[in-house]
């Protein structure tokens, strides 16, 4: 099959957005259309046996992946996104670049928009960073590819993909998001994304990394993994994030890993089913053992493929309505 515009049609009707800053201001229609679209990319480009094709819907468009912070998976699929949609993809770097002799973010997203780009794609340290973007750049989309500790709208995407592929909805799911809760910008988008489409998450961690008042949005909290583990569907542990804290939440790593560690012998205690995801880079050892990551229990490779599917979507969603 000739993969072409005409094959797709246009936007989804009910998206509207140019920007893609988060999932906290997003409706459960919005971020369903984002999931229905994805999951067609998956299913009918990445899994297809032309999947090495280019499918031109953003032909002729120019993405800038502006990265003022480090990351692997995120950026690399970005990239990945942009060109399997046809698109000219940059890839900006911080480090040999104006940011770094003083320019302002904003006057060089600025620059940049004023060599003929269609969307930024932005992640940086300072929470509020890509709306700061979408008020100062005109006819240009803006997506958030992490912002401090605020949000991470692709990554909670690909996380909820990634479930409903397994079990089909998210209805009567018990979800828990385990770990660093309060440096997180993954268990924010996760638990905006989770409580919209019907999910029960339930917050898990250390009483250093877990706030209580996480139940005021109607969320169980737990600091014990063993209490929760055989009535939980979906773990997604996260990565304790040191370069986030300012002083050590808990003794060592090593009782870190004692309390809250995915390993074999937890797996066991929970239902045979139990999904294991993780938004990665996963700790082996830490958040989780080999026996788990490696095992039939995990989806972790599975995100990363649901990813690059989840960024095509958001890209080819915003920028097809910005409005010129």
């Amino acid at each position: 099959m000739l993969w072409t515009p005409e094959n797709w049609g246009s936007v989804p009707c009910g998206w509207m957005r140019s920007h893609l800053l988060g999932l906290e201001d997003l409706s459960r229609e919005e971020i369903t259309i984002l999931l229905d679209l994805a999951d067609r990319f998956r299913n009918e480009i990445l899994e297809s046996s032309e999947n090495k094709r280019k499918l031109p819907l953003l032909s002729g468009k120019a993405i800038v992946n502006l990265f003022l912070e480090n990351s692997t998976r995120t950026r690399t699929s970005f990239g990945l996104a942009g060109r399997r949609l046809g698109a000219d993809v940059v890839d900006f770097s911080a480090a040999t670049s104006s940011v770094a002799k003083g320019e302002t973010v904003v006057d060089t997203a600025k620059n940049i928009q004023a060599m003929g780009i269609d969307a930024v794609v932005v992640r940086h340290s300072c929470p509020g960073v890509p709306k700061l973007l979408a008020n100062n750049l005109k006819d240009c989309a803006v997506v958030n590819a992490g912002d401090g500790t605020h949000e991470h709208p692709t990554q909670g995407l690909l996380d909820a993909l990634t479930i409903r592929r397994h079990f089909g909805s998210f209805e009567g799911l018990k979800v828990a998001v385990v770990g660093d809760i309060s440096h997180s910008r993954v268990a924010r988008s996760n638990i905006f994304a989770l409580l919209k489409l019907g999910a029960t998450p339930i917050v898990c961690g250390p009483s250093t990394l877990v706030s209580p008042y996480w139940k005021d949005y109607g969320l169980e909290v737990s600091y014990s993994l063993d209490d929760i583990l055989p009535y939980v569907d979906v773990f997604n542990l996260l990565r304790v994030q040191f370069e986030r804290q300012v002083v050590r939440p808990f003794p060592s790593i090593r009782e870190y890993a004692h309390l809250y560690a995915m390993n074999g012998e937890r797996l066991r205690r929970c239902k045979k089913d139990a999904l294991v995801i993780a938004p990665g880079p996963i700790n082996r050892g830490v958040e989780i053992t080999s026996e788990v990551a490696d095992g039939r229990n995990s989806a972790i490779l599975d995100q990363v493929t649901n990813g690059v599917a989840v960024r095509m979507a958001a890209l080819w969603a915003t920028i097809n309505s910005v409005k010129k």
